[in-house]
Order: C-alpha cells, then sequence, then structure tokens
C-alpha cells in the first residue's frame, strides 16, 4: 500500500551537564494511506516523544534528528516554523491525553472548533460553525447544534474527549495521531472511544497512530504495532501476530503482567522486575539487559541488538532471539 508516513533512524536528544541525553533513539516505522499504528510500552518509554517530533512541538530544548521524516513527499526535519503552522491540524492532527488540559476552559466548544476551522480554512464563521456542528456528530457528540455554546467544564470526561477528537476532525487531516487518549477514562468510554477512532479511520480513509500502554487496546485498533523500551523500537509487526507471538522478553513481560479474565490469587499477575533505565544511562548495550530474564552474557553488555526476522513483516531487536530463536525465549 501507498506509505503516508516514513520515519527513518528518528532520534531525540537534550543536552545534560556531561553531555546529550538520549530520550529516543533511531526510531524508525511507516505507515500506509488509510492504516493504522499502534505505539506501546510503559510511561518513559519515549512514545510521546515520537508524536510530538511528527508534529514539531517537541521541546525547544530538544535536538531531533533522523535520516528523515517523510511526509507526504516532504522531509519534516527540515520544515521551518510557517510550513508546521500549514500542516499542523491541517494534515496532521492529535487528540492529546488530557482533555481538560488541552481545551480553553473560558471559550465555548463552538468557538474552539470554529477558530481551528477558519485557521485553515477561507470560510465565513457561518461556515466554520456547520463545519463544527458537522465534526462533533462525526465524534459522537450528543445534540452538537443545542449544546455548542457549552463550556468544557459542563461536559464529562467522555464528551470533553469527543470535543478533542472534534477538534482534530476539524480541518479534515489525513493523519491522526491519539496520544494516549483514552488513559483517564473508564472502561466503558474507552471502548466507545476506540470504536469511534476505528470508524472514523475507516469512513474517513484516515491514517491513526495510537499510542497506549494498554496492550488489550492496542489488539483492538489493530494494523501494526511498534513496541517501545527506553526510547527504543525493540519489536515491530502486525499487531496480532506480534500479540499472539511476542519475540521479545519486554513484549512477553507485558503481556504476563496485563490483567486478562483469568487473573486471579491462583493466577496473579507477573510484574516486570527492576525498574526501566534512566534516560543516558543505558550506553552500548541492549536497553533493556538489566530487567531480562534470558540475557545472553557477554554480548547484551556492550552490543546494540539489530532486527532479526520473526515472521512476515513481523523483526524483533534481541540478541537472545537472534541466537537461540524462539526456544531461548523460554
Amino acid at each position: 500500500m501507498e506509505k503516508v508516513l516514513s520515519v527513518e533512524n528518528l532520534s531525540i536528544r537534550f543536552a545534560g551537564r556531561a553531555g546529550d541525553i538520549t530520550v529516543v533513539d533511531d526510531v524508525s516505522f511507516d505507515l500506509s494511506v488509510g492504516g493504522s499504528l499502534v505505539i506501546a510500552g510503559e510511561s518513559g518509554s519515549g512514545k510521546s516523544m515520537v508524536c510530538q517530533a511528527l508534529l514539531g512541538i517537541v521541546p525547544g530544548a530538544a535536538k531531533v534528528t533522523g535520516t528523515r521524516i517523510d511526509w507526504r513527499g516532504r522531509d519534516l526535519l527540515t520544515l521551518g516554523m510557517q510550513d508546521w503552522r500549514a500542516i499542523r491540524g491541517a494534515e496532521i492532527a492529535m487528540i492529546f491525553q488530557d482533555p481538560t488540559a488541552a481545551l480553553n476552559p473560558l471559550i465555548t466548544v463552538e468557538h474552539q472548533i470554529s477558530d481551528v476551522v477558519c485557521a485553515h480554512r477561507r470560510c465565513s464563521r457561518q461556515e466554520a460553525r456547520a463545519r463544527a456542528i458537522e465534526v462533533l456528530g462525526l465524534a459522537g457528540f450528543p445534540e452538537p447544534a443545542h449544546r455548542m455554546k457549552s463550556y468544557p467544564s459542563e461536559l464529562s470526561g467522555g464528551l470533553r474527549q469527543r470535543v478533542a477528537i472534534a477538534l482534530a476532525l476539524a480541518a479534515s487531516p489525513s493523519l491522526i495521531i491519539a496520544d494516549e487518549a483514552t488513559t483517564n477514562l473508564d472502561v466503558s468510554i474507552q471502548a466507545q472511544i476506540v470504536t469511534l477512532l476505528r470508524r472514523l479511520k475507516d469512513e474517513l480513509g484516515l491514517a491513526l497512530i495510537f499510542v497506549t500502554h494498554d496492550l488489550g487496546l492496542a489488539a483492538e485498533i489493530g494494523g501494526d504495532l511498534l513496541v517501545m523500551y527506553a526510547g527504543h523500537a525493540v519489536e515491530r509487526g502486525p499487531v496480532r501476530q506480534v500479540l499472539s507471538d511476542p519475540c521479545h522478553p519486554y513484549t512477553r513481560g507485558l503481556l504476563r503482567c496485563a490483567p486478562t479474565l483469568r487473573s486471579s490469587r491462583a493466577n496473579p499477575l507477573v510484574p516486570i522486575p527492576g525498574q526501566a533505565p534512566r534516560p543516558g544511562s543505558i550506553g552500548a548495550g541492549s536497553p533493556f539487559r538489566s530487567r531480562c530474564p534470558v540475557v545472553v552474557d557477554g554480548i547484551c553488555e556492550i552490543s546494540r541488538p539489530g532486527w532479526t526476522a520473526a515472521g512476515p513483516g513481523h523483526a524483533v531487536a534481541c540478541h537472545r532471539f537472534a541466537r537461540d530463536g524462539r526456544e531461548g525465549l523460554r
């Protein structure tokens, strides 16, 4: 399928007293037109930083480097401020994790969405209002024409998230990035939002990047999965293939500590031991080596693993898998 986005060797660094501190290291992935990519991992794995780089909104002290971030034939690494303003919202839009923080509490729903429309289209206020009603309807906001005068504080968390989705849709982007967009919602509302995002992707032909720490939600989104740990990509491939046959010890650890219907005192969750390393402390070896149950002595400490094929479109960055295959992970 035609690629809409191709990220090659993306790295993000911050200047520290003892030198640059790397928070995202050499991450690559592709996204097809109308496709979906789930980026999963623990908090601090670099998921949100990758997404911020795709919108040019990384903190000012960050240094973003890479071979290329190709967006419809344009290299996002070379854009200036005016170019970014034309792309944000109109071509690439983001649904942020906390809709309460993303929405202005002093402005009505109508004006917040209308302002986005007017910023990217030549239209009257009446046309912008009509578009606001349209996208609120697409986002499943009940009775949008009658509740446009509401302020964010008058809405529930689920409705605020629907307004945030409508904001992302307002200028008809080709790619929507949902950055932990269901984290602060209860389970039933999470399911509604995930179903809504899948429907919008299919009906509008959108490409979707969905960021989560919940592998159960990853399975619901579908498409491709990129597993990140401590700023590094460690496994990638079709979501269902990776989840049914995980080939990196970290992916396996995430699945073991995820609750299921079979979880009980007799069948408890198994947490990943230890803690993720501090940014800048990994060195040259495997980033997961300090917590890995199948570490390869003498290799994982000194050498960064390369990618090894684990199936059609499925690859893993693990010394143990490269040497012993699936048997080595048992």
